[in-house]
């Protein structure tokens, strides 16, 4: 049979490309904004020596540095969004290049700027801020600096490290090139025989199919792939390790883990706490992975086993023009401000919706200050309407605190980055379950939820845990061999699945196409992120127009305050574990097991009621659970 192919870059419709032409018209006009930008430098070094001149000199010197940002920012997403249509385009690849050699330039030119500040007291400071008032307005700036003074080098040292810094970045883009732009995966073959392609993008579709003989052959043609690779990526990753510790134990740092959450204003014991949360909670994800075997009626519970719908005979498809409705309804709750950004999005092309080839894999939103970039490789899955959710969520969050924020403030830290996105999620889930009428469609959808917990509560987490103890064993001086990595994260999914699950060989492998291991501890935010966004959609359903404004509060925030105090006023404590073990709790509630079958029916009156109680309300959920029930364990329970 004939293999589905995935089309060329120039045969995508123009709708269903994003505008790169609202950052520059032509590839010519971003080389010539290229080469005006780079007056900058010694417009940048003129201030070396002088900073603590006077207020006005201080306050010239964070208005150049605004400026800097302003110019720089289209220049940075023109290449990288470029890059990211074909990442097999070489010129495009050298775009990328060239901007990260100039921000190596730009960085050791203002490499004296903390020296500079850190030697300047507090009488001095004082000083300062009087003579020029407008100063006050980079204090928290100034204050971020002064901070963090003892990790902090000498002028010549920074200047050193900042010339490093492309040098550093080689192991991310090392790995990119080889994960997006090189490896490339046998198709998988189906139980009829019928041929279907494998890359990023259809990976998961496939891991969702009804068919697992077609299931277990995309999962070995993927890793086949990645096993053939093993000692490069293992390689690859090794160097990310020991740069990442290089940088910290320069910077006297205890550990990576320090050095990374320290650049964002987030305490440690919030990543330990979080997988020591989830170490508690093992029960109900053991419980999840039996009651999955059970439904699917198999021997052996596989890792391909994990993402089908154990509903069978329901495919919820949708059209790109489907999600987007389904979108704006969803999102309702948020109020009519919020929709009015998110048409504006669907509307003026700031979606790359399609897979095409070369294109780079996943998903997500670049916060462009002229506007948001989402990346999508949409199929008309349940999972992509969720992902479109999930970066218009970053993409309001970032052109709110674009356009409420000073320019020195609008970068919010990568703690929150994951909390609107799910919030998003959320509110979808409530939607989706508060208008499906089908009875095998809600038992789907009830599926699918306690999948979210799964792949970004728990999954995450897990991830977190490996790239903790990656780094540690580079502290301690231990090999990070395929074997050594691969010994590792098999270990965790044992102890993160259970005993009912087979957790095959090939799956030791996952580290090597999980791309986020190269972003310095990111991937525990997406759990802290969820269980954030767990509440605040809960209190925005059950408030309203309080909860929202101080929801869109937290959104327009930028970086004007640490993360932790920017979710407090949304009404979440993420230095306290309670929303995190909320979460778990919730999953508990939501998983029935073997002889919890009781807790599972009580679930309409436990948490998920704050959520669900509004309109429709705990009788279509009551419904909704008793249909679950009848589905896929029988009406043993007179429901």
């Amino acid at each position: 049979m004939e293999t589905r192919k995935i089309p060329a870059r120039e045969d995508v419709a123009a709708q269903d490309k994003w505008a790169i032409e609202d950052l520059f018209a032509t590839d010519d006009a971003w080389r010539e904004a290229l080469a005006a930008a780079k007056e900058f430098i010694p417009r940048v070094t003129a201030f070396r020596g002088h900073l603590a001149e006077s207020g006005e000199t201080l306050l010239r010197f964070f208005r150049l540095d605004d400026e800097i940002s302003l110019a720089f920012d289209p220049i940075v997403h023109y290449a990288q969004r470029r890059s990211d249509e074909d990442t097999r385009v070489a010129a495009y690849q050298e775009m990328v290049a060239q901007v990260t050699r100039f921000a190596v330039e730009l960085q050791s030119a203002a490499a004296f700027e903390t020296p500079e500040l850190l030697a300047i007291d507090d009488e001095t400071l004082n000083r300062l801020y009087a003579e020029a008032p407008e100063l006050e307005n980079y204090r928290l700036c100034i204050d971020r600096v002064r901070r963090r003074r003892e990790h902090v080098l000498s002028d010549k040292e920074e200047a050193i490290l900042a010339a490093a810094g492309e040098m550093a970045a080689s192991p991310d883009d090392i790995y990119s090139m080889l994960n997006d732009a090189d490896l490339k995966f046998p198709d998988a073959t189906a139980g009829d025989g019928e041929k279907h392609p494998v890359t990023h993008g259809t990976y998961i579709p496939l891991m969702q199919s009804y068919d697992r003989v077609l299931r277990k052959s995309a999962f070995d043609s993927l890793y086949s792939v990645y096993g053939q690779f093993r000692n490069t990526s293992a390689a690859t990753l090794s160097a990310q390790l020991k740069q990442l510790l290089f940088y910290a134990k320069v910077r006297k740092y205890p550990s990576t883990l320090d050095a990374a959450l320290d650049g964002t204003e987030v305490p440690t014991e919030i990543y330990r706490n979080l997988i020591d949360a989830v170490h508690r909670s093992f029960g109900p994800m053991y419980r999840y992975v039996e009651l999955r075997k059970k439904l699917l009626g198999v021997d052996e519970l596989h890792m391909y086993d994990l993402y089908v719908p154990v509903v069978e005979g329901v495919e919820m498809k949708f059209t790109f023009e489907e999600a987007k409705e389904i979108a704006l309804k969803a999102l309702a709750p948020l109020g009519e401000d919020y929709l009015a950004l998110i048409r504006e999005g669907f509307e003026n092309r700031w979606i790359d919706v399609y897979e095409n080839e070369g294109k780079r894999s996943g998903a997500y939103s670049a916060g462009a200050r002229v506007h948001p970039y989402v990346l999508l490789n949409f199929k008309g899955t349940l999972d992509d309407v969720f992902t479109l959710v999930h970066e218009m969520g970053h993409s309001i969050h970032s052109y709110l605190s674009n356009t409420r924020q000073p320019t020195a403030y609008q970068d919010y830290v990568i703690f929150v980055a994951e909390v609107a996105s799910t919030c998003n999620e959320a509110l979808l889930m409530e939607y989706l379950l508060s208008v499906t009428t089908d009875k095998k469609e809600r038992a789907y959808l009830i599926n699918h939820f306690l999948e979210q917990f799964r792949g970004t509560l728990y999954r995450q987490t897990m991830f977190a845990e490996f790239e903790l103890e990656a780094n540690e064993m580079t502290r301690r001086g231990e090999g990070t061999t395929a074997d050594a990595l691969c010994a590792l994260y098999k270990k965790l999914n044992e102890q993160y699945f259970g005993p009912e699950m087979v957790v095959d060989d090939e799956i030791a492998l996952e580290w090597a196409r999980i791309p986020h291991f190269y972003y310095d501890y990111y991937v525990y935010q997406y759990a802290t992120g969820y269980a954030a966004a767990i509440a605040l959609s809960r209190r925005i359903l059950r408030e309203g127009e309080p909860a929202v404004r101080d929801y869109l509060g937290f959104l327009s925030g930028g970086c004007s305050a640490d993360p932790i105090t920017l979710l407090r006023g949304a009404g979440v404590d993420m230095a306290s574990p309670k929303p995190v073990e909320d979460a778990t709790a919730l999953f508990d509630s939501l998983t029935p097991g073997l002889g919890g079958l009781f807790h599972f029916m009580w679930l309409f009156a436990g948490p998920l009621a704050a959520i669900i109680v509004r309109k429709p309300g705990a009788a279509l959920f009551a419904e909704t659970l008793a249909a679950f029930l009848e589905l896929t364990l029988g009406n043993q329970w007179g429901v």
